[in-house]
């Protein structure tokens, strides 16, 4: 007797369906509920799912109907994208931060019909900016603690009402759900993902199902997820970087658990002992910089410790990066730094540890390298918005930290001459919405993908992003300059800094601008019996003299051109409300040198220094 083996699934909906299909029982999700926590098999996930789609195509979803999800991470997001795709529709996704007008432009554009927002407090942005989304019939809040309707007539909908109504509805039989799923195409429009926008107008990236499925087919051969993996999913699920986490665990089968509280992410780690993580840099630098800075407060011999053991965790990944087993006695020293040292370290994540993955902004070599010293190993990714964020990442039996890893299987990677990174995939968007002229300047022929960021490539094929295309800084002398090596070297070698932007652009010399990361920075003050305001510590000399000594030490490594010749520590750290970071955490770094104008021009007040 013959068996025959189901098609390979060519939407998101396929694979939960097989994933389901093959590992009912198994735990799929855990999400904070009170006190304690909620879990989910992949049968109960799809039951779920199922109701709410019912619930959705009768308010009017079908094909590519977009529905906008305006929320942070939580149970509920994942439950609404996996519901709006199975109901044939296609996601927006709106991060909760933006302000009315930003989500009015965002549902304008992407002609959004539902908006799914969190709570009563993202219901009255949308109430205040009606009139520029003509084309929402309805908003479905998750969580109301008001009489939702009071107001609105039939406008605002509770989430558990529209789930309990699919419930009842001929379209959540489990016959009709899964004849809607094998209807659904592969080149589909699945999400709308709008760029953070560091310059210019947001723009629309229209992802299909088959840009999902490449990356969730292209991550079963890397060993980043398996099975038995216990998943922490805390990034926001508005960027590509969520989603794509979202995918891959489905098409692995790793239980993922869910709480998108940043205040919560230690006390959670400690508690839920995950095995994977997934974080942007900013997150390994701040916990580096805090570790570093504790021991340094600490002094004695726990700093001492501290350092000897750095020292061995850094000779070890060296030499594994570099393919070769450490020495005997290096192995042997290390038994002992684990015990006293790393295993301590480890132990703040719950220590389960078996790899962390970076991505989204350049992670300092200096930084990953100690975390692999410890144990911890972090493989760093490369994507773009416009490649459904995957398309590099190290693989764990040859990392090269300062690499982005070689391209996923099936993405076919080149230099321009410019020195432009170019791939192509079936990771590739299908185009910008309603932006043609956009599209083709950055889809060029052949299917390739022009990035935007200058890279090379090393003898094994790993990928080296250098800067991007547009940052790179051109002095008065002629000279190139990449700003982002340099400002991840001085974050990683000064643990009080969170933020730097290198200037120089047209400039006789280099200069940084710098913010202090306000608990590293408050902790040194207390330790050191300095006042703990941050615009007090902005100006303390010896905190300067702190930053200084990290610069010059960077300073040493780099060619007289590109060398910080001053710098001056910002009174506040960047955030997104004051517009220097978007919604992604990337630093505006045209807003921030417009914003501090002066300061950047002081520098250069008489100077007459040539490079």
């Amino acid at each position: 007797m013959t068996t025959t083996q189901a098609p390979a699934p060519v939407s998101i909906p396929g694979l939960l369906v097989e994933r389901t299909t093959a590992t009912p029982s198994s735990l799929a999700f855990k999400y904070r509920a009170g006190a304690g926590w909620t879990s989910l098999t992949w049968a109960q996930t799809t039951e779920q799912v199922r109701n709410l789609a019912a619930g959705l195509i009768g308010l009017g979803v079908e094909a590519e109907t977009r529905v906008a999800i305006l929320a942070g991470t939580s149970w509920e997001w994942i439950l609404a994208d996996l519901a709006i795709l199975a109901a044939g529709g296609a996601t927006t996704t709106i991060y909760p931060s933006n302000t009315a007008d930003e989500c009015a432009y965002v549902i304008a554009d992407s002609a959004s019909l539902i908006v799914i927002a969190e709570n009563d407090a993202q219901v009255e942005k949308l109430r205040s900016v009606r009139e520029k989304i003509p084309t929402v019939r309805n908003v479905i809040v998750v969580e109301a603690n008001s009489d939702v309707n009071s107001a609105d007539g039939d406008w605002v909908l509770r989430l558990e009402d529209v789930r309990a109504s699919g419930a009842k509805s001929p379209e959540a039989t489990e016959e009709r759900y899964l004849q809607r799923v094998a209807g659904i195409a592969a080149d589909r429009l699945a999400t709308l993902v709008y760029t953070s926008g560091t310059t210019g107008t947001p723009k629309g990236v229209e992802l299909t199902h088959d840009n999902w499925v490449y990356v969730g087919e292209a991550s079963r051969a890397l060993d980043l997820a398996r099975p038995d993996d216990l998943h922490f999913l805390w990034l926001p699920m508005a960027h590509v970087f969520g989603k794509a986490l979202e995918v891959v665990m489905i098409a692995n089968g790793t239980a993922s658990v869910i709480d998108g509280s940043v205040d919560r992410i230690a006390a959670n780690l400690a508690e839920i002992r995950p095995t994977v993580m997934a974080a942007a840099p900013r997150v390994f630098e701040k916990i580096h910089n805090t570790i570093v800075a504790t021991v340094r407060n600490e002094g004695g011999i726990k700093l001492q410790l501290f350092t000897w053991a750095r020292g061995l965790g850094l000779a070890a990944s060296q030499a594994r990066q570099q393919g070769r087993s450490p020495s005997p006695l290096l192995q042997a020293q290390l038994l002992v730094a684990d015990r006293l040292v790393f295993a301590k370290i480890r132990n703040r994540f719950g220590g389960r540890i078996r790899t962390f993955i970076s991505g989204s902004a350049p992670l300092s070599p200096q930084i990953a390298e100690f975390f692999d010293g410890a144990g911890m190993p972090i493989l760093e990714g490369y994507g773009l918005t416009e490649s459904a964020a995957a398309s590099f990442v190290n693989r764990p039996a040859s990392v090269r930290f300062g690499t982005v890893g070689p391209p996923l299987p099936g993405t076919e990677v080149r230099i321009a001459e410019d020195g432009e990174v170019q791939f192509r995939s079936r990771g590739v968007m299908r185009g910008y919405h309603g932006m043609p002229a956009e599209t083709a300047a950055t889809l060029l022929p052949g299917g390739w993908l022009a990035t935007g960021d200058i890279g090379e490539l090393d003898e094994v094929g790993r990928l080296r992003i250098t800067d991007r295309k547009k940052e790179l800084i051109k002095t008065s002398g002629g000279k190139y300059v990449a700003p982002a090596p340099i400002e991840g070297r001085i974050k990683a070698a000064c643990p009080y800094v969170a933020n730097v932007v290198v200037h120089g652009e047209r400039r006789n010399f280099c200069v940084a601008l710098i913010t202090l990361d306000p608990d590293v920075a408050k902790g040194w003050a207390k330790a050191t019996g300095k006042p703990e305001d941050l615009a007090v510590l902005a100006a303390d000399s010896d905190l300067r003299a702190e930053v200084d000594k990290a610069i010059r030490s960077v300073n040493a490594e780099l060619p007289s051109y590109s060398t910080i010749k001053d710098f001056a520590i910002l009174p506040a750290d960047f955030t997104v409300e004051a517009g220097e970071l978007t919604a992604s955490m990337k630093v505006r770094r045209k807003f921030v040198e417009t914003k501090y104008a002066d300061v950047l021009d002081g520098f250069y007040a008489g100077a007459i220094e040539t490079v």
